[in-house]
């Protein structure tokens, strides 16, 4: 057996005949299941010398079967004097008939702390977006956290996506670099208030991905898009790590505040935890049945961040939001370009809307959602602020965008071109605009006045209530115009507006160009006048 390079196998195979004798097909999301362990420990393990310099070099190779555990673990030990922890892993992609799944193997890293779920192990996580990563004290792959490599235990994350029908071969190499360790970098992370020009509307895309991920443009190419799409703020939101919160320096500016977060992508939903302080990170290694996302939201709430489910019934595998919307702060209505899964989470969410409004005891609307919109751009041709959220906010800070995210002072619009006014006036002049409420009589008038600017010559505009759409009208050629409506509080519990392109195909609606959180219309009790 060579010094420096040792193949290992047996192992994986006892793994493959004891999940199937122990009936371990079900996927297990949480638990997982452990391999047998690597040791680089041993007295006569000594590193072999190379162009790189000291170090040895283990291959493991097996077979999962389908039906295996969502996470598998391949444990390492690691001895004293390690400069570098590198991985690199390739797996079979059998040709499969149309209609049955391939295979599709992420992978990832935790430290000598654990894996416990939750805990401080972490160390990244690429998923599917490249073969090899390394780690060591003062820098990593994107997608996973530089730091000392202490003596203990690691262990590799192998995440089954999908398997074949006659299973997933793997190889993993793992090379442990003995030498010297140059002293872990200060994290640097973004301000958390930029100039702005005090209360005002704030343009934002909290959904973006970069190389620390499945992106392909790196952070200060998503900077300069966001820029170029005339947004005002961001958030980072890679794929089950932090890594992308240190990336940021020198990008932000009195211009562009960044907000730190992520993309908790769990096999059974996306959820985006928007704005969370600096280096927090949720684990997503649970599904809907393991009764576990109640927990990791409340960590997104400590941590001053928002929950926020992302593209709620998009058609990938594990991309459907399966957790229910209880212990969510807003949803994720419009993901990038407007397709029928988008129309199907827009309808989902009105009807949340009139269940809202039909508390016990009347006094206007129990707790709702507010409706988000976001690129979730990955790489070219994918726009940044294609769509985009327009907050009202007192300043350009992370405490009162996110505020005013969570209180519905929001609208959604195509690009920076298209701006909307809209409110609801009582015949005593009170007003209430996006998000608000507005207390009348039961039968008083109320005129609903929306103003829109920069659409293009094909939008139709459609006010919609708790009834559903109770009025639409073409926008003018020039893309600009007023459209005003006269309703009660009786008659409508709330108004919202949408912008609609022509439709693409005839009888079915166009998409969007903008959408508008709701104002409700209150009833007070008695009559006008």
């Amino acid at each position: 057996m060579s010094a420096e390079s040792e193949t290992v196998t047996a192992m994986n195979t006892a793994m493959n005949t004891g999940m199937k004798r122990r009936g371990l097909l079900a996927a297990t999301a949480a638990t997982g299941l452990t391999l047998a362990t690597v040791s680089f420990a041993r007295a006569e393990d000594r590193p072999g010398s190379g162009p790189d310099g000291p170090h040895r070099t283990r291959t493991v190779r097996g077979t999962l079967p389908a039906g295996a555990p969502d996470y598998v673990y391949l444990p390492v030990e690691v001895p004293d004097g390690v400069a570098e922890f590198a991985v690199s892993y390739t797996y079979d992609k059998p040709p499969v008939p149309p209609g049955v799944q391939g295979n599709a193997l992420d992978i990832g890293l935790f430290d000598e702390r654990g894996t416990e779920l939750g805990g401080r192990g972490f160390r990244g996580w690429s998923g599917g977006a490249r073969t090899s990563f390394s780690v060591r004290s003062d820098s990593a792959t994107p997608g996973y956290l530089p730091g000392p490599v202490r003596p203990g235990v690691w262990h590799i994350a192998l995440a089954p996506y999908t398997v074949a029908p006659e299973g997933l071969p793997y190889e993993v190499t793992v090379t442990l670099r003995f030498g010297p360790t140059a002293p872990a970098p200060a994290p640097v992370y973004p301000p958390e208030r930029a100039k702005g020009r005090g209360r005002a509307w704030y343009r934002g895309d909290c959904h973006l991905h970069s190389t620390h991920s499945d992106g392909r443009r790196t952070p200060a190419e998503i900077a300069a898009a966001a820029r170029a799409a005339g947004l005002d703020f961001i958030n980072s939101s890679e794929h089950n790590t932090t890594s992308a919160h240190t990336a940021w320096e020198g990008l932000w500016g009195d211009d562009l505040l960044i907000l730190t977060g992520e993309e908790i992508t769990t096999r059974n939903g996306h959820v985006l935890a928007v704005g969370t302080d600096p280096g927090v990170f949720v684990d997503w290694r649970y599904r809907a049945r393991d009764h576990r996302f109640g927990r990791y939201a409340r960590q997104v709430s400590r941590a001053g961040g928002l929950v926020v489910p992302a593209h709620p019934h998009a058609t990938c595998i594990g991309c459907n939001w399966k957790f229910g919307l209880a212990d969510a702060d807003a949803v994720e209505v419009w993901n990038g370009p407007w397709t029928p899964d988008d129309e199907i989470a827009l309808a989902e969410w009105d009807n949340a809307l009139v269940a809202a409004v039909r508390n016990p005891g009347g006094g206007g609307p129990g707790r709702w959602l507010p409706a988000v919109g976001n690129s979730d751009a990955h790489r070219e041709p994918d726009r940044v602020g294609h769509p985009q959220t327009v907050v009202l906010a007192d300043a350009l800070s992370r405490q009162d965008v996110l505020a005013g995210i969570r209180a519905g002072r929001s609208y959604l619009a195509e690009s920076a071109a298209l701006s909307l006014s809209f409110g609801a006036t009582d015949g005593r002049g009170r007003h209430a605009g996006i998000g608000g409420r507005l207390r009348a009589a039961a039968d008083a008038p109320v005129t609903v006045r929306l103003e829109v600017t920069g659409a293009s010559a094909d939008c139709t505009v459609r006010l919609v209530t708790d009834q559903g759409p109770l009025l639409t009208t073409p926008l003018p050629a020039s893309g600009a115009g007023v459209v005003e409506w006269r309703t009660t509080p009786a008659h409508a519990a709330y108004v919202r507006a949408e912008v609609r392109h022509a439709p693409a195909v005839p009888g079915l609606p166009g998409a969007f160009a903008a959408l508008t959180n709701p104002v409700f219309l209150d009833a007070e009790a008695g009559t006008e006048g």
